[in-house]
């Protein structure tokens, strides 16, 4: 394994001298999101019992005091049943959303009083829904990825009512990502191992890809190439795919030992990817680097095994070059900068 070299990370405070910040939860994390406004700012989303039943619990943390501070409670929002991803608005800074076991999506508001609480419960959904995903071109809008095999386009002005559903895919809906770089194009990963590029405007995919023989888990637009996409699936695998050249993907990363729950492309290096797996690990990986090693194993820049349970919620800042957060089913939420071990 080979350390990146040390570059001094661009930001507003924390440079890359900052420290793990750690922080435990009640119930077993599922999601974690950092701030597009404020610093050090994440939320976090956990379930009871891995999600199986039980209730829910939408955490907002800050890391206040710069390098080496911990990771300290500024908002908890409770759920009667478990929470599986999370979302900021993009337009106020105190506003978050949630996805739900019991089929609807929470509003939250960190600057409101505890009795406002949620500021909206939009439901909808006819089963589980498992991703929540808000436009950072428009601003005024987001997504929800359901069990139901449907996405569900949504805004907050208005009436309480979706805006227009997607029900194209034959399976359940994993994620629903917006383009960072397109107001009305964004990607979706499913268990029917497809992963679909819709434009908002129509009701209908503009292209499909079956992307991986196994469901897929998570996808992720690169934040620099307008038709890059990263999936990651059940079979341990990242595919790169350019969608103006689907028939083949562009890079293949192989390096887990189980499933890849999330994949993100990193805000601040066209070609840096980072990971999270059921075999408890979080990577980084070069894509461009690994791009020759379809069918074989590629190595990761780093990896990091500071969970003993399923890594499954991960994010990268931003806001600070290099900072990356990640929080597993064993309760435990970190916040790292790339260049130290957690």
């Amino acid at each position: 394994i080979v350390d990146p070299p040390h570059r001094r990370a661009r930001g507003r405070g924390f440079g890359s001298a900052i420290a793990m910040g750690r922080f435990k939860t009640q119930h077993n994390g599922y999601s974690l999101a950092f701030s597009p406004f404020v610093e050090g700012r994440v939320a976090v989303t956990t379930s009871q019992n891995f999600g199986i039943i039980g209730n829910g619990v939408q955490y907002v943390l800050e890391q206040r005091g710069g390098p080496g501070a911990p990771l300290v409670e500024v908002a908890r929002f409770d759920a009667a049943d478990g929470l599986y991803d999370c979302c900021w608005s993009e337009e106020n800074e105190s506003v978050l959303v949630s996805a739900s076991g019991d089929g609807s999506v929470k509003v939250w508001d960190v600057a409101a009083p505890p009795m406002a609480n949620p500021l909206r419960s939009l439901e909808e959904h006819t089963h589980e829904v498992y991703a929540v995903h808000w436009n950072q071109v428009r601003k005024d809008c987001f997504l929800s990825a359901s069990w139901d095999d449907t996405v569900k386009l949504w805004s907050l002005t208005g009436p309480p009512a979706s805006l227009r559903t997607f029900a194209e895919h034959s399976y359940c809906v994993y994620a629903a990502v917006w383009s960072p770089q397109h107001a009305d194009i964004f990607a979706t990963a499913s268990g029917d191992c497809t992963l679909k590029v819709f434009d908002a405007r129509t009701q209908f995919s503009t292209l499909t890809i079956p992307a991986h023989e196994y469901e897929i888990l998570c996808c992720d637009w690169n934040k620099y190439n307008d038709c890059v996409v990263a999936t990651g699936s059940v079979d341990k695998t990242v595919h790169l795919w350019d969608i103006r050249s689907p028939r083949r993907e562009l890079a293949q990363i192989a390096g887990h030992s189980y499933a890849v729950r999330r994949v993100r492309c990193d805000p601040w290096n066209e070609s840096i990817v980072y990971t999270c797996s059921y075999d408890m690990t979080v990577a980084m990986w070069d894509y461009k680097a690994a791009g020759g090693a379809a069918g074989g194993v590629a190595a990761p820049l780093r990896r990091w095994g500071h969970h003993a349970e399923f890594a499954v919620g991960l994010d990268a800042s931003a806001l600070t070059e290099g900072v990356v957060g990640s929080c597993g089913w064993d309760e435990q939420v970190a916040v790292w900068h790339r260049d130290v071990d957690p």
